[in-house]
């Protein structure tokens, strides 16, 4: 029989599931309790990733990493001597993925915490295993165990893998604890979110996707309901709770429910959070008994995760006495929230891995922004690509990049948001201003109002002193109907004669069918106009700090243009030779060059 708990003792924690998004805030949570930590990885590599990410969020005490592999004799590298001072093990790990076949998900989910018990048995200084569960799966009855072949099969077809494998898991491990005589607490969370400051998550599945749905308008009825509860945790109050219940000698033997039964309905909190994104929430609602029925091609949602779309109540009253006993306080939900899916939005639900993106108030106008955020080089990207199109120049300059009102990520209409958008993204040291195309305008019209905020231009391929688009460029619908249908590879062809730039714009060509392409026809259309182009030439001239301005051979200034700049002492011009309108996507190379000089 292990040792009791005891809160006041020297603790020693091993993590397994580590390099997870569970795993990472619970070592954060038990090192900053002072606790030592051992994180139990399946690489060398991600043991180094598990590192830095601890360092950046300001780990006060290094962790020790070991390697495990669930399929060796021995589950970790240094085998249970060099686990001796181990006094609580967490056990975060598993697979959390819908379309597993039954045999994946119980190798997963079920043949770990056999493995992991038996470890655990031969650790003479263990006081409790921590594991968690689910909070729609927890509360079987390890009696039942060992199950027969007819119930695990039904359950799994009934189920599907993912599910019925954490069903088994939690029966399982359960009777192999009693057998050993092991302390064992069971944790059962509700869908984790990303964490209650910043919105930090890795995990893009689940709720995560039914919001990249409704953001990508490919989502045509909310479901019905005002019952139906899908609740949310953040990441970092579980890993605290997980941290407190693996000290606290009640929570031996029990299993708590984690969530914040404050979580609104499953359809308000839909509709709160599109909004909030400033997505096209959809009106028509469709009863939950109905969704389930309809095929996935209609819904676009895996079968298992319909399951969860439920009216259940869960019994919260146990974990929420542990935490008013160790003092943890559910956060703000819907600020949460509200966190959460702006981290989702700003990193493409996954799809742009870059750390240093984000959302901005500017202006009063929602404004995404990536790069240094402190820096004074700002990048104004052009039409009709993204922030994203300048990333590697933002980094490379150690800038940053922020999409135009109502461009890209941004929220605005547009040009009319300028005035009040520009001074508020200035900040207070005077900046140096790099405008792309269309980017060029608003980086003229910002010295041109506040020349004592702007330090220095740069201008690329700056619209106004080239010569006027011509043709098809008028249209605003047909400009509008051909960018919203464009493919990346006909995108890249048009911008670039090459389709090498592809993927390069598959996050503009996203934008553009979420709904920029109407306002990317707008801006397109007012470039053309004689007059604004005329007083931007004007503002140009009158702006007394250094003036840069790239071009490339292929899309040439107007000779006029030029002849009337080389008087001014303070302008520069460069020419990249062989680059047309994207220099930032076919001679990155030589614009970071200019740049830095």
């Amino acid at each position: 029989m292990h040792a009791e708990t005891n809160s006041t003792a020297a603790r020693h924690a091993l993590v397994f599931g580590a390099s997870g998004l569970v795993g990472r805030h619970l070592m954060l949570a038990l090192a900053n309790a002072g606790a030592e930590v051992t994180a139990a990885v399946r690489t060398a590599e991600s043991g180094e990733r598990v590192q830095q990410w601890l360092n950046n969020h300001g780990a006060k005490q290094p962790v020790r990493t070991m390697i495990v592999d669930f399929d060796a004799p021995e589950i970790l590298d240094g085998g249970q001597n060099d686990c001796a001072s181990v006094t609580e093990i967490h056990n975060c790990a598993g697979l959390y993925r819908f379309g597993m076949t039954a045999k994946e998900a119980r190798s997963a989910n079920v043949g770990i915490v056999e493995k992991l018990i038996r470890f655990a048995k031969k650790l003479p200084m263990l006081q409790r295993v921590v594991h968690i569960s689910g909070y729609r799966v927890g509360g079987q009855d390890p009696a039942m165990v060992p199950w027969n072949d007819a119930h695990r099969d039904a359950l799994y077809k009934k189920l599907g893998a993912y599910e019925a494998s954490k069903v088994e898991s939690d029966a399982i491990i359960q009777a192999l604890a009693q057998s050993a005589e092991i302390s064992l607490t069971i944790v059962n969370p509700s869908s984790v979110i990303g964490d209650s400051a910043t919105g930090e998550s890795e995990q893009f599945i689940g709720l995560a996707s039914t919001i990249e749905q409704i953001y990508n308008r490919e989502m045509a009825a909310l479901p019905s309901g005002e019952a139906v509860f899908l609740p949310i945790v953040t990441v970092d109050y579980f890993a605290n709770f997980m941290a407190a219940a693996a000290v606290d000698p009640e929570a031996a033997g029990r299993a708590y429910w984690v969530l914040d039964d404050n979580t609104p309905a499953l359809p308000a909190l839909l509709t709160h959070l599109g909004e909030h994104l400033g997505a096209v929430v959809p009106k028509f609602k469709i009863p939950v008994r109905v969704i389930q029925r309809l095929p996935r091609w209609i819904t676009q949602a895996d079968p298992e995760t319909l399951s969860f779309m439920s009216t259940d109540r869960y019994p919260t009253a146990a974990a929420n006495e542990l935490a008013a006993r160790h003092g943890l306080e559910q956060p703000d939900t819907l600020m949460s929230l509200e966190r959460w899916a702006d981290y989702l939005a700003a990193h493409r639900f996954g799809a742009a891995g870059e750390p240093n993106r984000r959302f901005i108030n500017a202006g009063d106008i929602r404004t995404f922004e990536l790069g240094d955020h402190n820096s004074a080089r700002i990048i104004f990207p052009g039409l009709p690509v993204n922030a994203d199109t300048w990333a590697d120049i933002a980094d490379g300059i150690q800038g940053r990049a922020l999409d135009l009102p109502g461009l890209g990520l941004s929220a605005g209409d547009g040009i009319g948001d300028w005035r009040q958008w520009l001074p508020a993204v200035l900040g207070e040291q005077p900046a140096d201003l790099i405008g792309h195309s269309v980017g060029s305008a608003a980086a003229v019209l910002a010295a041109e109002e506040h020349p004592e905020r702007v330090k220095s231009l740069t201008l690329v391929a700056p619209f106004f002193l080239q010569a006027r688009a011509a043709g098809v460029a008028s249209s605003r619908l047909l400009v509008s109907a051909y960018l919203r249908r464009a493919t990346a590879q006909r995108l890249s062809h048009q911008l670039t004669e090459s389709t090498a730039n592809a993927d390069a714009l598959e996050s503009s060509v996203s934008d553009l069918r979420r709904g920029t392409a109407k306002r990317v026809a707008a801006h397109l259309a007012t470039a053309r106009s004689a007059e604004w182009r005329d007083e931007l030439r004007g503002a140009l001239s009158r702006f007394r700090g250094p003036i840069q301005i790239i071009w490339g051979s292929d899309d040439p200034l107007e000779s006029a243009a030029i002849e009337r700049l080389t008087s001014l002492p303070n302008v520069e011009f460069s020419v990249i030779q062989g680059a047309g309108h994207h220099p930032q996507l076919t001679h990155a190379g030589e614009l970071l060059a200019l740049l830095r000089r």
